[in-house]
């Protein structure tokens, strides 16, 4: 291949990855605008009062857990303590775990079955399926209309069922398949790392869900922090928990709506959960979305594309389900650039006009901490800068859970290490959940001297316009390696409580309210 052709093969492969990022970023754009049009936003709905509150339905609540020590009392007196009647209630824990954990369950359950809850703790020693094979076990004995599920790090508010259940009542909400809560942050403020996650959750649930749920675009439920119609799960078009991708919510959301199932997102219902404090943990988390996000959209794209959803539609819910492919093409762009300013070539000009299209995701974000806080939204963009760096940096990671999902690799649903650091002075780094350094940090590394060599290159040829480009890359590559690196090795402001002292104040957390 000469010299020629090979230019123009890194060119076309060049546009390829430009071109879809473009459009990543108008469609980010599209949402923030489509926040301006009259939403279709729900009415607060209350619960009967107090004569009629024999009429209401069963619900059972599910958590699914698995070796969740630090977490999940907080989680079960959470919903113990929900204003719903006991004889309603019914709240299964879901326990796949291997250690302590399940003991330490067991006695809360027993305390709070002799407070008069219905509580029951459902063990398996296998984790056949994952969190769907436990969330599908427990179905087969759950005796309420309307299924509730919290994953373990989550902290829901006493009036959540009493705000979710009336939106399933009624001849006009018959089709209501699921409700979606917003999601909040209980250690927002613990670092940097936290509080840029915030920053980009925030995103996704006040503008992204709110706008396509306005436009009446399909949108995903978000594993935890909702409520199911039983009889939406168990319809036969639909097919009931699945766990042939690493993400069965965003799997069964879909084919609900597929099968004419209607979903709900309430953005002024927020049921608070614990960010990831840990580099790592956060990784292990994009990683299990990205892979069981692109999993799911080789499983249902060709049945969104082939529904009776309008175009508008289906192109929104192919956007949605293939989100994690832009980091595919980040990685793309960054491996493709010093080829270039070898050849001495330029991109196509005409690419530079799809970086207009960036500012989409910066408006979003923006606009999510505008409608969240006037006082506060300010302070909290202005984590975008790291925000930014960290969506660089994390493409390879991404990349590979994407490789993986494509070629059909399988591998385990890893769970995300929670820890209970809800304010500056808890610790995670004793736990014997933190993660070990993985071999991942090494293609970082490299990754971050290839771009910093893509930015001598640019030197040399006098090609200006791509150091900006690769300088972020390589800060971001090298902000995965300092973090991950650092917290590994302990390198952090606060002291570092002995093991027996973290042990004891997780205890003391774990005891009451």
């Amino acid at each position: 291949m000469t010299v020629g052709w090979l230019a123009l093969f890194f060119q076309i492969a060049y546009s390829v990855g430009a071109i879809g990022l473009g459009l990543y970023g108008l469609h980010a754009l599209w949402l923030t605008l489509r926040l301006h049009r009259p939403a279709l936003s729900p009415s607060p709905v209350n619960l009967p009062s107090n004569s009629l509150r024999s009429n209401l339905p069963r619900v059972t609540v599910q958590l699914p857990v698995y070796n969740e020590r630090h977490v999940v009392l907080r989680l079960l007196d959470a919903c113990a303590s929900f204003d719903y009647p006991l004889d309603k209630l019914q709240i299964q824990v879901l326990d796949d775990s291997t250690d302590q954990t399940t003991s330490l369950v067991q006695r809360h359950v027993e305390e709070w079955q002799r407070r008069g809850v219905n509580v029951v703790l459902i063990h398996r020693d296998e984790r056949t399926g994952f969190k769907a094979g436990a969330l599908a076990d427990g179905l087969s004995t759950a005796t309420g209309e309307f299924i509730a599920i919290f994953d373990a790090d989550f902290e829901p508010p006493t009036d959540f069922l009493a705000r979710t259940i009336p939106h399933f009542l009624g001849e006009d909400a018959a089709r209501i398949g699921f409700v979606q809560a917003r999601w909040g942050h209980l250690n927002r403020d613990y670092s940097v790392l936290t509080a840029c996650q915030a920053l980009a959750l925030d995103g996704h649930f006040v503008v992204e869900q709110v706008a396509r749920q306005s436009a009446g675009y399909p949108f995903g439920f978000n594993g935890s922090g909702g409520l199911w119609r039983r009889a939406c799960i168990e319809d036969p078009t639909v097919g009931g928990w699945q766990a042939d991708t690493l993400c069965e919510d965003l799997d069964l959301s879909y084919r609900a709506q597929l099968a004419g199932w209607q979903p709900l997102f309430l953005p002024d219902l927020v049921a608070p959960a614990e960010i990831p404090p840990q580099l790592l943990a956060f990784k292990r988390q994009q990683f299990r979305w990205a892979k069981g996000s692109v999993q799911t959209l080789k499983k249902l794209g060709g049945a969104v594309w082939a529904s009776s959803w309008s175009l508008p539609a289906r192109l929104a819910g192919l956007f949605h389900l293939g989100n994690y492919l832009i980091h595919p093409l980040l990685l793309l762009l960054l491996l493709i650039t010093p080829v270039l300013l070898l050849l001495g070539v330029d991109p196509f000009g005409p690419l530079a006009w799809l970086s207009l299209a960036s500012v989409g995701p910066p408006l979003l974000y923006a606009l999510a901490q505008r409608r969240l806080s006037k006082r506060l939204w300010l302070r909290r963009f202005a984590y975008l800068p790291v925000l930014t760096l960290l969506g660089m940096g994390l493409c390879l990671n991404n990349s590979l859970a994407v490789w993986q999902a494509l070629t059909n690799r399988p591998g385990p649903f890893l769970r995300t290490p929670k820890f209970r650091v809800e304010d500056r002075t808890d610790s995670w780094r004793e736990s014997s959940y933190a993660l070990a350094l993985d071999p991942v940090v090494l293609g970082e590394a490299l990754l971050t001297l290839y771009a910093l060599s893509g930015v001598f290159l640019a030197v040399v040829h006098g090609k200006w316009w791509s150091i900006p480009f690769l300088l972020l890359y390589a800060a971001g590559f090298g902000l995965m390696v300092g973090m991950g690196v650092g917290q590994s090795l302990g390198w952090h402001g606060k002291g570092r409580p002995s093991t027996a002292r973290f042990r004891a104040a997780d205890l003391v957390k774990s005891q009451g309210r």
